[in-house]
């Protein structure tokens, strides 16, 4: 079969950006930036490039429905008849004994928005329940609660373009090298056209693009409030709002005028732990730019002050009128895919269809009559959002839960509290493409998904475009798309409950739920009457609204000065700064904050199927500033342990001086399949902010320990299959004090564990599971009064596995050194039995990778950055940074450390 290219789009962030797809005989084999997509011109990030070595294996994907048939017992495999009448009959039961509130979906920013119409449909039109909730709560909630208290209505104000026109540009609370590189990188080129433009970063961390900015505000984390209130004083201050278009244009800044007066710049840096020069600085270039753009992201959503925060960084934005016009508003970047598609079909306990309300009666009967349902069947009261939907699990309130797309047992706060809940349910339905997920293994029943390149649909991205997806390759197995899988549970779950309604689901193609998606939308301020598949396929991706009539969607909202309120007008919020929920104390000192590595993506089922995207951040660690590790004698490492009121967790310890004094920080990517814990959230308080209900993921008052673990286990193997191997070995890790495993070259898996005394049976089924038999390529040392074992396997004259386990650090020493070689994959240069002895054999240090593409080194970077290549001469010589751009922040950092300009 000859090779075919499909057109499609990235499942990755909520940029969006659209993708070609290479398949051949059935499978995906190579992915590129389309070169037409509006949202990337051609342009890929680190992940997006190596989505085709996502979809490679088939290993750790859900083929087959399971089913457990009484509690307690493994799952078997069934058809999919069985499972989705099973499925229904057991919903149907818990709805007529219990009533509709008793059963709950929890779905996700990556389904599609035909699979999230479906959802909502089923669970609001069908069950009978607002209870279906999603993962973008934990994620844009906020956002989305601001945007309608300021403007009327959800949905960002600006676009793309306007990243090329802002003379100065906010980040708050967004890694956004790290989070929307492909983004950053056309912030990059407009600040090379445009030298006098301005960066401002605001974050308690300084990351590659705080490391960027003209100006790093490094706050105390949580203190956002008080900064944008501080800088609001001194533009009210200094003459520098529009008071013209605070009078055409917006309500309430007398209010909030007279609350600001004692925020000055003097208070608000008492409060963020900045100068108050720098507070001044911030806001002269902010009011004083022709254009002023803000990006924000996860550091400003969850928060338990999420949605103040949001609105205090709004108000700078209508104080001094940088809104409605090219590189000026306030743009929230989306974390996930299709936030922004799930928003727009209702799919969250807070709201219908097309940015309606629940609690409008007129609403509900327009969406009541849409479906073909009888009206009282919507329910006026609105569902339960994330927290409470797990809390009400928990307390047996709610019975059945249906999760689909996503992993509550890592993502949400508070995971004991999680555990427990999926634990006490009556059933849990999980659809996933993957089966090894945290989530899955409390799976009464489990669905298999297509994945990636496997389904039809769109995804609306964070500048409002709808993107088509399309299919490139079948999914394995018996796996079926998400949207089918919703039809076909709807069309059961109907004709249990409301005979004759059945035919409601009886879709042929997606484009049809599109339509009657869209249909919903007519006269809403998202209006896509003039948007169906026919234009998406001849024209490309859209922006909304798009009326029927119109050749175009709305790039820019108003640009008029004419809101989605009542009253046309935009409105002030006045709320005073509150700290954290979760209090530092004497008992808990720290501030743990988290966030995102560059080349993984949430919990790793897919980015960590490949083994590249590790070579970055090959391990996990808890990030400490070198003085508060010194002052507690902790040193590189260590391992720690990292306890809360709720959780704790053991992580090797890393010092990081670009971390501000008392804080510390665990990246949110590690989860069960690759860690013994749930990674941060172990620890995570479940406060949420009391208007958008998003939990405070960013801020937990934390301990850190020394974690006294002395018997120590390094493993390393090389093996076709990693994702295969990795899940084989993912049950083990939970049976240690602390264990991680790695995918750390092409082809090898790294393993690292401890515990307080020796664990023979442990180490016994870990060899057992590696397949490393003492024979005549495997030689093995063993002293079992010490609890020391070192075992190694060759191939020719290379390493091909490697198990040293005991308490000394001679063995480690020997461990780590023999590691290196098996990871470089060059021949030992000894004698096979000196592989035993701690210094025998030449060093062989594992140089960090920067560059993915390019495959280049920290050394090779910092080499000739020191022979005194200019940055610009350093891509060119070494080619890192010319592909996908992601390694840019990083490089620019290096070179600045040895002294060298663009």
């Amino acid at each position: 079969m000859a090779k075919t290219e499909t057109r499609s789009t990235c499942c990755y962030c909520g940029v969006g950006c659209g993708v070609l797809i290479e398949s051949e005989n059935g499978r995906i084999t190579g992915v590129r930036g389309d070169p037409d997509h509006p949202a990337n011109y051609g342009r890929l990030c680190s992940k997006g490039l190596h989505l085709a070595a996502s979809a490679a294996s088939d290993s750790g994907r859900a083929l087959f429905p399971e089913m457990r048939m009484d509690r307690g017992t493994a799952r078997r495999r069934v058809g999919w008849a069985p499972a989705l009448d099973a499925a229904a009959d057991r919903f149907a039961d818990i709805i007529r004994r219990h009533g509709p509130d008793a059963v709950a979906f929890y779905a996700s920013g990556q389904l599609l928005t035909e699979d999230y119409y479906l959802f909502n449909k089923l669970a609001k039109g069908v069950a009978g329940t607002n209870n279906i909730d999603t993962n973008s709560r934990l994620c844009m909630s906020s956002a989305v609660t601001a945007y309608k208290m300021a403007f009327g209505a959800d949905g960002p104000p600006t676009c793309y373009q306007d990243l090329e026109s802002a003379g100065c540009v906010l980040f708050a609370g967004s890694n956004m090298a790290y989070a929307h590189p492909v983004l950053f990188r056309r912030l990059e080129d407009a600040r090379r056209d445009w030298p006098d433009a301005r960066w401002i970063v605001v974050d308690p961390r300084r990351t590659d693009t705080a490391a960027m900015a003209d100006l790093h505000l490094q706050i105390q984390p949580g203190t956002d409030v008080a900064l944008f209130h501080g800088m609001l004083h001194h533009l009210v201050w200094e003459g520098l709002i529009d008071e013209s278009y605070i009078a055409a244009h917006a309500e309430g800044f007398d209010a909030l005028k007279r609350m600001v007066r004692d925020y000055t710049p003097k208070m608000a840096a008492e409060i963020c732990g900045v100068r108050a020069e720098d507070i001044v600085t911030a806001a002269e270039w902010f009011g004083r730019s022709p254009a002023s753009l803000s990006l924000y992201c996860m550091g400003l959503n969850q928060s338990s002050q999420g949605t103040a925060k949001n609105l205090a960084l709004i108000n700078l934005h209508l104080a001094t009128g940088q809104i409605g016009r090219p590189g000026a508003g306030p743009f929230s970047l989306t974390g996930q895919p299709n936030a922004m598609g799930g928003r727009e079909v209702g799919g969250m306990a807070t709201m219908l269809a097309a940015h309606r309300d629940i609690a409008n009666p007129e609403h509900r009967r327009e969406v009541a009559a849409h479906w073909g349902v009888p009206e009282n069947r919507l329910s006026p009261r609105p569902g339960l959002p994330a927290v409470e939907m797990f809390e009400a699990l928990a307390k047996g309130d709610i019975k059945a839960v249906w999760i689909v797309c996503t992993n509550p047992a890592h993502s949400m706060p508070d995971l004991p509290r999680v555990r427990e809940a999926l634990g006490r349910a009556e059933l849990v339905v999980v659809q996933d493409a993957f089966a090894n997920t945290d989530t899955a293994a409390f799976a009464d029943i489990l669905l298999p998904a297509a994945s990636w390149g496997e389904k039809e649909g769109t995804v609306t991205n964070s500048e409002r475009r709808v993107s088509r997806v399309r299919a490139a390759a079948q999914p394995p197995g018996e796996a079926r798309a998400d949207g089918w899988i919703a039809a076909e549970f709807g069309r059961r779950l109907a004709a249990r409950l409301h005979p004759g309604e059945a035919d409601h689901f009886a879709y042929v193609h997606a484009g049809q739920v599109f339509d009657e998606h869209r249909a919903l939308t007519v006269g809403r301020d998202l209006d896509m009457g003039g948007l169906d598949y026919a234009l998406l396929d001849e024209k490309g991706p859209q922006q909304w609204p798009l009326p029927a009539g119109q050749a175009a969607g709305q790039a820019r909202r108003y640009e008029d000065g004419v809101f989605a309120t009542d009253s046309g007008r935009a409105r002030f919020h006045a709320i005073d700064y509150q700290p954290p929920a979760d209090k530092i104390s004497a008992h808990y000192p720290f501030r743990l904050i988290s966030g995102r590595l560059r080349d993984q993506w949430h919990g790793m089922s897919r980015t960590g199927r490949v083994p590249g995207l590790f070579a970055h951040s090959p391990e996990p660690e808890l990030r400490m500033h070198p003085e508060d590790a010194e002052r507690r004698n902790l040193r590189d490492g260590d391992l720690v342990r990292v306890a809360s009121k709720r959780g704790h967790l053991a992580l090797p310890l890393k010092t990081d001086a670009d971390l501000a004094r008392g804080c510390v920080f665990i990246a949110m990517h590690w989860c069960r399949q690759f860690l013994n814990s749930g990674g941060g959230n172990e620890v995570a308080a479940s406060a949420v902010d009391g208007l958008s209900f998003q939990p405070e993921l960013k801020h937990a008052a934390v301990k850190v320990e020394k974690a006294e673990l002395p018997w120590r286990v390094l493993a390393a193997l090389r093996h076709p299959d990693l994702p295969a191997l990795q899940a084989r070995l993912a049950p083990l890790l939970g049976e240690m004090a602390y264990a991680a495993v790695s995918l750390a070259a092409p082809d090898a898996l790294l393993l690292r564990a401890a515990d307080a005394s020796p664990r023979p049976e442990w180490l016994a089924r870990l060899l057992a599971e590696l397949a490393l038999t003492p024979g005549p390529d495997t030689l093995e040392y063993r002293d079992e009064r010490r609890g020391v074992l070192k075992r190694v396997a060759w191939r020719g004259d290379s390493l091909r596995g490697l198990v040293f386990a005991g308490g000394g650090h001679t063995e480690r020493e020997a461990g780590e050194r023999l590691l290196q070689w098996l990871l470089g994959g060059e021949p030992w240069p000894g004698a096979k039995l000196a592989a035993f002895a701690p210094r025998q054999g030449p060093e062989r240090k594992q140089d960090r990778l920067v560059c993915q593409c390019k495959q280049v080194g920290e050394a090779a970077i910092r080499a000739e950055l020191e022979r005194g290549l200019s940055l610009t001469a350093l891509k060119a010589e070494l080619g890192c940074g010319t592909v996908c751009g992601s390694c840019g922040p990083e490089l620019a950092r290096l070179a600045a450390d040895c002294g060298q300009l663009a």
